[in-house]
């Protein structure tokens, strides 16, 4: 059973930065990914990034593209999320995922049945 522990998230002024984590045990895909969503109360959840365990592949949603980056350490089973000048509407809850080829190549937040907790980011303005 794979299981997912995010940390790192806090409240910082918009501009600054935060790295999250997201720490998986229990791991026995082959090819597959982790990735990151973000939800705000009200609305749904969507996807940040995702990143290939085996090549280090990574994607991202478009709007975020240059200021995230995803990353991982194959050793520690963790990927992380670096989040640069951050915004006030990056406030949310972010949340990792682990997923098989097909979970990943979908990307949709409904094709994903792993989950971690969660961990909150808020951005001051």
């Amino acid at each position: 059973q794979v299981q997912l522990v995010e940390s790192g998230g806090d409240s910082v002024q918009a501009g600054g930065s935060l790295t999250l984590s997201c720490a998986a045990s229990g791991y026995t895909y082959t090819s597959s990914c982790i990735a990151w969503f973000r939800q705000v109360p009200g609305k749904e959840r969507e996807g940040v990034a995702r990143i290939y365990r085996h090549n280090g592949n990574s994607y991202y949603d478009d709007s975020l593209k240059g200021r995230f980056t995803i990353y991982q350490d194959n050793a520690k089973n963790t990927v992380y999320l670096q989040m640069n000048a951050l915004k006030h509407e990056d406030t949310a809850m972010y949340y990792c995922a682990a997923g098989d080829p097909i979970q990943c190549a979908l990307w949709n937040v409904k094709s994903f049945t792993d989950w971690g907790q969660g961990t909150p980011v808020t951005v001051s303005s």
